[in-house]
């Protein structure tokens, strides 16, 4: 595709970024992190670790990107890297764990926040499927997707910025005194490896630009930038969102809740502002969904491009949107939200995108042992080392999490199972 036909701006694509990062994450887990670490201080800094490690992500996939500035996500980069087979389960996996199961998570936190917002009486689940559904149909016609897209990811950014500013402000910095010593242990144990899984649902969409890569103008100097840019300031919002709500109120009141920011502004301003607070949740969250269902569809979209046997899912509209694989996506989201809850969602989705985001890391070792020469290292300028931090991290996660959680294990171990068998007839038929 030339430079003239692709339409996404470097702007969209760091828009994009931290519009899929900002989601329902942010917003439910530091209670049951809480919960876990019993430290406010660990909570925060398992936030920042998560940050570091979405970063180091970036980097990696930043250069794989600009080598093939193709869109597609995993399912383009492991393919070129690995081969067709690895590369159909990457997209197979991206399309139900990295997309389907997150925008269904996100669909039902918002219509649980647009209850609360409404006083109750609503059903969350209704919300949920009413904004997938029009959600899906927006991007499936194209036309509008990205104006949509830019103006509610500045709303949801303005908001967090908002509200972590209040937060800082009014807080009180004693409900995060925690003894060094305990902090420093909590920091090596398992819980901390599986609260860095938690936290990692919470950054996953870091490599959202990357999906996009084909529609990007000048891909080389804008995916890096839209991924570093976009990662960095999705950590700074995360790491002072955070502290503003752990200082809003004790430990006690938050540990094992899921609607956080409820809790803090009903604790610090009374109910009003609770419902208020939830209403500009629900807001941000339309961009969350949005900026998914973009990106997923662009792998589905992939995925049809590269096996003939998926074609159907290239078809699209004259504003060059991928229509079929749109509505599939919103498709597979809406049966997750009816049949899943949101913690098993979560876990599951955690577990699963770090298996495969570690293998994608791991192709820049790949490549530039291929080709040593190549200009994409300027992408990733402090590699190896932040390359083999994203792969020791990404380890020591998945490890803590067979340990802890068996049941997520299992159920990502099944969905890989679902994945290969399905690879073996698709990639027999494409040669």
């Amino acid at each position: 595709m030339s430079d003239a036909e692709r339409a996404m701006s470097g702007r969209t694509g760091t828009l994009l970024v931290i519009a899929s990062m900002i989601g329902t994450g942010v917003f439910t887990t530091s209670g049951h992190l809480l919960t876990d670490l019993g430290s406010p201080l660990a909570v925060l800094l398992c936030w920042l670790l998560g940050g570091v490690l979405a970063l180091c992500g970036a980097l990696a996939y930043g250069e794989l990107a600009v080598r093939y500035p193709e869109s597609g996500g995993e399912t383009t980069l492991t393919t070129h890297l690995y081969g067709p087979r690895v590369g159909f389960v990457a997209g197979f996996v991206s399309v139900v764990v990295g997309f389907a199961a997150p925008i269904a998570a996100s669909a039902l936190a918002f219509g649980e926040y647009a209850d609360r917002a409404l006083g109750g009486g609503s059903s969350p689940l209704v919300g949920g499927l009413v904004l997938l559904a029009a959600v899906a149909v927006l991007h499936a016609r194209g036309r509008g997707a990205v104006l949509f897209q830019d103006s509610f990811t500045l709303v949801k950014v303005l908001v967090i910025g908002g509200m972590a500013g209040i937060g800082l402000v009014s807080g009180h910095p004693p409900h995060l005194g925690h003894r060094a010593d305990e902090v420093g242990s909590t920091l090596l144990s398992g819980e901390f490896a599986v609260g860095l899984v938690i936290v990692s649902f919470a950054y996953a969409g870091w490599n959202a630009a990357v999906y996009v890569a084909g529609e990007l103008r000048d891909p080389a100097r804008t995916l890096p930038r839209a991924l570093a840019l976009g990662a960095g300031a999705v950590t700074l919002l995360y790491v002072v969102l955070n502290a503003a709500l752990l200082m809003a109120a004790p430990a006690s009141a938050l540990a094992g809740e899921t609607e956080v920011a409820h809790v803090a502004a009903a604790t610090l301003f009374g109910d009003g502002a609770a419902r208020l607070v939830s209403a500009l949740i629900a807001l941000g969250l339309l961009s969350t969904v949005g900026a998914m269902v973009m990106t997923g569809a662009r792998v589905a979209e992939a995925l049809g491009r590269r096996h003939p046997g998926l074609g159907f899912l290239q078809r699209g509209t004259a504003a060059r949107a991928p229509a079929a694989a749109t509505l599939l996506i919103g498709g597979l989201a809406a049966a997750m939200a009816l049949s899943a809850g949101f913690e098993a969602l979560l876990v599951y989705t955690g577990v699963t995108l770090s298996l495969f985001a570690a293998l994608t890391a791991a192709g820049v070792f790949v490549v530039r042992r291929r080709d040593p020469g190549h200009p994409s290292r300027a992408a990733n300028p402090l590699h190896p080392a932040s390359t083999l931090l994203f792969l020791a991290l990404s380890a020591w996660m998945i490890v803590a999490s067979l340990v802890a959680r068996p049941l997520a294990a299992l159920a990502a171990g099944g969905t890989l199972l679902l994945g290969l068998l399905l690879a073996i007839p698709f990639t027999r038929a494409d040669r």
